[in-house]
């Protein structure tokens, strides 16, 4: 199925719905606070409509993986497909994600990002040589190139590779396996019934696999969907996509007990998604399951795994550090101050060895002085929109 890219006046552009115009606002002031207000950010992304356009998704999603958008990658080099153990797998999944891109884009603008799709794969991998190329990964990635743009994009996933979707870039796929074992349990919580009929079934998880492992961006046609899926997974913790996944199966418990109870029927309904989803609704219902039956309350019925190899453990982590983060006006102007003191640090070097080190301890000092009152304030910044107000990071 093709995706789909809205109008106009949809997912490119903002409208004058004064709602919508109170979000945005909120959105700016929070990406103008110092420190970032990433807690509201994470509210408004969780929030009905989501981030909105992809414009503000340009600034939010950044300040939501923790990324600096003053200080990305630098561009592929050419040698980066030589060699490459993984270039001909990922060729040949680019080759075939014409879907992936809007109906109609000229032949020649596709196949441009289509290269750009593999050369942000590529580096990704290169710079991170522990991680290990999915099919599917691909899925993913076109998103945020289609949404950012290469260069960031390349920034974004990295910083997603190696938290959120670091478990499904393991050597194997225990840990892949281990998140899908949650499905059964949240839904046992809801639907008794709904368990019993699947486990007698024994349809077992792989139907909802490509769900998990492309964040929905393989099984859905309409883009605006995909990224409004996007803001609610990129502010959550890394097990909602599972929730999710949940949610999906229960919305559609009627359609599942009416079918015969085999394998073969339950798999081939549970893996056609309908297009037509209340995305919102099930969005509430998957932030609802997950206040009410947290992943720690769950584990005891999923599959074992090593807590410290799974994304689900280091996200506390990873949303302090996220929490930390400065406006892209104080960025830029770090960033210009910086490469002066590194001019500065080279010519002192020359003649004033000793400096140089001084210099190093002192900003060191100021960094660590920086980090401590930045932890403070997180203490009371974490606050959640109404359907979270309990804390949902156990």
């Amino acid at each position: 199925m093709a995706l789909r890219r809205p109008a106009p006046d949809g997912n490119g552009r903002r409208d004058c719905d004064p709602k919508k115009k109170r979000k945005e606002a909120e959105i700016f002031q929070a990406l103008s606070s110092d420190p970032v207000d990433v807690a509201a950010l994470r509210r408004m992304a969780i929030s009905e409509g989501g981030l909105l356009v992809d414009e503000i998704r340009r600034r939010v999603w950044p300040k939501l993986l923790n990324v600096n958008t003053e200080d990305l990658p630098p561009p592929p080099g050419e040698d980066l497909r030589e060699n490459n153990k993984d270039y001909q797998q990922v060729l040949l999944d680019v080759r075939r994600s014409l879907r992936r891109f809007p109906p109609g884009m000229p032949d020649e603008q596709r196949e441009g990002l289509q290269e750009e799709l593999i050369d942000s794969i590529l580096q990704v991998l290169q710079r991170n040589p522990q991680l290990h190329y999915y099919q599917g990964y691909h899925d993913i990635v076109v998103t945020f190139l289609l949404v950012v743009g290469e260069r960031l994009a390349t920034a974004l996933v990295e910083k997603l590779s190696t938290h959120h979707l670091r478990d499904f870039m393991d050597p194997t796929m225990d840990n892949t396996k281990h998140i899908l074992n949650y499905l059964m349990p949240i839904i046992d919580q809801v639907n008794p019934e709904l368990h019993d009929f699947m486990q007698r079934a024994e349809v077992g998880t792989i139907f909802a696999l490509s769900w998990l492992i492309t964040w929905f961006g393989h099984v859905l046609s309409d883009f605006r969907h995909v990224v409004r899926l996007y803001d609610f997974f990129l502010a959550c913790h890394p097990l909602m996509p599972i929730y999710f996944a949940a949610v999906i199966v229960l919305h559609r418990a009627e359609e599942v007990l009416a079918c015969e109870c085999d394998m073969a029927s339950v798999h081939h309904l549970l893996s056609q998604i309908p297009q037509d989803l209340p995305y919102e609704t099930l969005i509430s219902r998957a932030g609802d399951l997950f206040v009410q039956f947290p992943p720690s309350e769950l584990a005891r019925e999923a599959a074992q795994q090593q807590a410290e190899r799974t994304a689900a453990s280091t996200f506390k982590d990873f949303e302090l550090a996220s929490a930390q983060q400065r406006p892209d006006t104080v960025l830029r102007q770090r960033f210009r101050d910086r490469l002066r003191a590194e001019e500065r640090a080279k010519s002192l070097l020359v003649t004033k060895p000793r400096t140089n080190r001084f210099v190093k301890l002192a900003v060191m000092g100021l960094t660590v002085a920086l980090g401590a009152a930045a932890l403070a304030v997180v203490k009371s910044a974490l606050e959640w929109a109404p359907k979270f107000e309990l804390q949902i990071f156990p």
